[in-house]
């Protein structure tokens, strides 16, 4: 999949680009390059890294979701550092980044609402991100489902990564807890990540027409098209995967999505209006 702007069609130029997933954070050590090792990634090197690819992309604004991957030996605190870090990094560059979303470990029980409430009311996030094959639990689980209940109490969107890869996230957990929430919308992140998940997706799409889903890594493009045409361009929100540098090498589907046979309003819907929707943004 090529990355380069040049390669969209025209109709780019007259939409906005919201991309709903990316990922900022610490990342595990490197190996030392041969020959000395590589620079250190400052956060200028980062956000510079990312803006470009942005631009390269063609994408207006991005929604900041912290690396699950982070370290967290410190339970709660190292956690609470993390969300505060990805507030920081939105307000840094609001015109770029006008919403993040953070993390609050299913693991930590009761102890992990505040920080939820904290979420919402201090920092101004828009939503959690949950990663069950990161935290030691599974998506349909009695934590998540706690939290789930907090975030709708207090307002904030649910962000649940379906790895289809990943059996303690797959999405007919996903099936299940949707119904059980039926009131509370949520962006389903990477369903389409496998083949299986993505014809899966429109039947559990249409049961629950509170679920968005995002175009994250999706294994067999065709399969986005199938599911616009059987629930809606509107319940489908533009996300690309990207990392912090040095793994932002994430193939982007966009130039896919852009050559889609559907109309500029369903692209518009799918690209930019449907998530800012959802997000209140």
């Amino acid at each position: 999949m090529s990355n380069d702007v040049a390669t969209l069609p025209r109709v780019v130029a007259d939409l906005r680009i919201l991309d709903v997933h990316q990922h900022v954070g610490e990342l595990p050590p490197r190996l030392p390059a041969a020959g000395g090792g590589d620079a250190p990634i400052t956060p200028e090197i980062e956000l510079s890294s990312r803006i470009a690819k942005l631009d390269a992309r063609g994408v207006s604004q991005a929604v900041v979701i912290p690396n699950h991957g982070y370290m967290r030996p410190n339970g709660l605190a190292d956690t609470r550092k993390v969300n505060d870090a990805i507030a920081a990094y939105r307000d840094r560059t609001p015109d770029r980044f006008p919403a993040a979303a953070g993390i609050v470990e299913p693991l930590y029980g009761e102890h992990g609402l505040p920080e939820i409430d904290r979420c919402k009311h201090e920092l101004g996030l828009v939503g959690i991100s949950l990663h069950t094959g990161f935290q030691g639990v599974r998506l349909n689980s009695v934590w998540v489902r706690r939290f789930l209940d907090r975030m709708g109490q207090v307002g904030l969107v649910p962000f649940v990564h379906c790895w289809g890869e990943s059996p303690p996230e797959a999405l007919w957990q996903m099936d299940i807890i949707a119904g059980d929430f039926p009131d509370l919308k949520m962006i389903v992140m990477s369903a389409f990540s496998t083949q299986d998940q993505g014809q899966l997706l429109p039947y559990v799409a249409e049961r629950h027409p509170n679920l968005y889903f995002d175009t994250a890594v999706p294994r067999y493009v065709p399969d986005v098209l199938h599911a616009i045409r059987a629930v809606g361009a509107h319940r489908l929100v533009y996300g690309s995967d990207l990392y912090s540098v040095p793994t932002d090498q994430t193939a982007d589907a966009l130039p896919q999505l852009m050559s889609f046979p559907i109309t500029d309003q369903e692209k518009a819907a799918m690209l930019e209006e449907s998530a800012r929707a959802v997000l209140g943004l």
